[in-house]
């Protein structure tokens, strides 16, 4: 109800409440009945109120560049889970500080599928290198300017941001052909650098395969679970292979002797052929020679419910 139609409305009951012609005892019911009336109708413009001066502070504080960057003031948030439940929910570019963590982060809010995702990962056209050392991987790398950059967030966030709480890993997978898969993990936490960034990850589901514990097959488990996986660069090897499995395949990942999955390697166009399986693999859906065309890892909050404004 508009606000100019309320304000008629209570200036009627007010005046009702001084013209009543029935007898004393009739008028003092009505007078009870209009009173409750006038505070209902109170009620309703404070809350109406309330909410226009909600959706202004949403304006005034939201200015986005055309780089899709969102600045929200003065608040603070651990992750994009908050800022959904904030009532922001246009997915790009914002500032978060999680609860250990030093300063403030830039990260880019997925506010699709259910919203609040916090994006760590993405792989869109092979323009960034993702062969880098401990140094890029720990302190993150990459285009954090285009909705469809490839970025790597950063091990420290990524530790800090899983140190906070119960996080859920979503994996979004795309191959050349123009199909898609996912695969969700209910559990996953990345540990600190002295632990060199252990893996931690439980509860698959989705339509993409378990490629990260390997269970697709007993005799590959044993060498190509990620689980409890140290981190490995091309210049720091904590892998369980006698040799580099970062050198060979070319990239920074969680690796074991060698992997079932690395979403970090080579950028190829589909089947490809290599030394090694270099390419950006998820084994379980296109096996250990085909490359894929976009991925997406983004994680938020276990117990994630999203507020409805």
């Amino acid at each position: 109800m508009e606000l100019t139609k309320v304000s008629h409305i209570l200036i009627w009951i007010v005046l009702s409440m001084d013209l009543c012609d029935s007898s004393p005892e009739e008028c003092q019911l009505e007078r009870v009945r209009l009173r409750a009336q006038l505070k209902s109708m109170e009620i309703r413009v404070v809350k109406q109120q309330e909410m226009i001066q909600h959706f202004m502070n949403l304006t005034e504080q939201s200015l986005k560049n055309q780089n899709n960057f969102f600045i929200l003031g003065n608040k603070t948030f651990k992750d994009c889970a908050q800022i959904f439940n904030d009532g922001y929910k246009e997915s790009g570019f914002y500032l978060i500080k999680p609860l250990n963590s030093p300063k403030e982060i830039k990260v880019y809010c997925d506010m699709t599928q259910g919203g609040g995702w916090t994006v760590f990962q993405r792989r869109s056209d092979g323009t960034e290198s993702f062969d880098r050392d401990w140094k890029d991987y720990k302190a993150g790398f990459g285009d954090l300017k285009s909705a469809s950059g490839e970025f790597w967030l950063g091990n420290d966030h990524l530790h800090f941001l899983t140190s906070q709480g119960d996080y859920s890993l979503r994996i979004n997978l795309e191959d050349f052909e123009g199909s898609q898969r996912f695969a969700v993990y209910r559990k996953f936490k990345v540990d600190n650098e002295q632990s060199h960034y252990q893996l931690e990850f439980a509860g698959y589901t989705g339509n993409a395969g378990d490629a990260l514990s390997g269970s697709s097959h007993p005799e590959v488990q044993g060498w190509a679970s990620h689980q409890g996986m140290k981190f490995s660069t091309r210049d720091k090897d904590n892998d369980r292979y006698e040799r580099n499995c970062a050198l060979e395949d070319k990239s920074g990942w969680w690796f074991n002797r060698c992997h079932s999955a690395n979403l970090n390697g080579l950028y190829y166009k589909g089947p490809y052929s290599s030394v090694t399986d270099n390419g950006i693999v998820w084994y379980t859906w296109h096996g250990w020679w085909y490359s894929l065309k976009s991925v997406e890892m983004k994680i938020r909050p276990i117990d994630f419910e999203p507020n409805e404004i």
